[in-house]
Formats: C-alpha cells, sequence, structure tokens
C-alpha cells in the first residue's frame, strides 16, 4: 500500500517538476525579448517576469525536485540490486541529467534576476525543448522496462529531436516574416 501511495505522490512531483522546467524557460525567453523594448516597457516587463520567475522556482519548480528524490529514492529501493534492472539505471541517469538542466536552469534564472541576458530568446527556446527530449526518454524507459526496446525509443527519440529542432527553425522563420 505504501509503495502505491508513495509512487502515486512521485508521479504527481514529476508532473508538478515538469510544469517548472517547461515554463521556467519559457519566462526566460519573454524575459529576454523585452530587452528589446523601450526603457519604461522594458523595465515594467523584466520586473514583471523577475516576479513570475521567483514565485515559480521556489514555490514550484525546487520543492518539486526535492519531493521527487526523496519518493524516488525511495521507490527506487524496492529494485536491489539495480544491476537486475538495467532500465532503471539508464532512467537514472537520464534522472541524472534532468536534474543537471534543472541546476542551469537556475544559473539563468539566478543572471536574470540579476538583469543579465546571457542567451538569445531564439537560445532560450531550444533550451526550453530540452525538458521534453528528458520527459520522452524517461516515459519510454518506465513504460517499456527494457533497454533492448529502448535502441527503437533512442531512434524515436533522435527523430523527435530532429522534428523539433526544424519545428523551431521553421517558427523562426515564420516570426521573422511576421515582424514579430
Amino acid at each position: 500500500m505504501n509503495y502505491l501511495v508513495f509512487k502515486s505522490i512521485h508521479i504527481i512531483s514529476v508532473v508538478t517538476w515538469f510544469a517548472g522546467l517547461f515554463y521556467m524557460p519559457r519566462l526566460f525567453v519573454y524575459f529576454a525579448e523585452a530587452d528589446s523594448k523601450t526603457l519604461t516597457e522594458k523595465t515594467i516587463l523584466q520586473d514583471q517576469f523577475k516576479i513570475m520567475q521567483r514565485r515559480l522556482w521556489y514555490g514550484i519548480t525546487w520543492p518539486s525536485a526535492i519531493v521527487v528524490l526523496f519518493f524516488g529514492s525511495t521507490l527506487a529501493s524496492n529494485f536491489w540490486p539495480l544491476t537486475q534492472f538495467p532500465w532503471l539505471i539508464l532512467k537514472l541517469v537520464f534522472v541524472a541529467g534532468l536534474y543537471a538542466y534543472h541546476l542551469f536552469l537556475g544559473k539563468i534564472f539566478k543572471q536574470q534576476q540579476n538583469n543579465i541576458i546571457s542567451f538569445s530568446p531564439m537560445s532560450l527556446r531550444i533550451i526550453n525543448e530540452i525538458s521534453t527530449i528528458f520527459l520522452v526518454a524517461i516515459v519510454f524507459l518506465v513504460v517499456l522496462k527494457n533497454v533492448l526496446s529502448m535502441v527503437y525509443g533512442i531512434a524515436g527519440l533522435i527523430a523527435f529531436i530532429i522534428l523539433l529542432m526544424l519545428a523551431i527553425k521553421k517558427y523562426k522563420k515564420i516570426r521573422e516574416k511576421k515582424g514579430l
């Protein structure tokens, strides 16, 4: 019974963590785009985006990441020894990458809180898609529970990444054409 309760809390926390990981880079894009506005507009917009970033980062994203780590670790303890579950080892590698991505977003967050823009809006749009790549990889591993089947999943993931990059380039061309 506890296992199912913990698993439920873990899944809910993963969803809220990803909500933060999806929306935070979008706020970074808006913050960077506001830099091209008039001084008054820029100040008003960037001040508002900084408030939104802080609330999202400290109110949703970080707490969810901590809960995911706690309940995920608790659930993983049911799979000892890990060597008998190669799919879980690979999933944990992706999860470690996701935490590294989370910390990378934290660096951008701190910069923007200090009015430093280190990435162009287009670069931030690409950064915004990294969490999607992690999500796809992790979900396929959890559902398939088979590393051999992951060969197909990885091929699909690579195709997905290529399509994502093409879509971003197409979106950029459309925005440039419309003068946005």
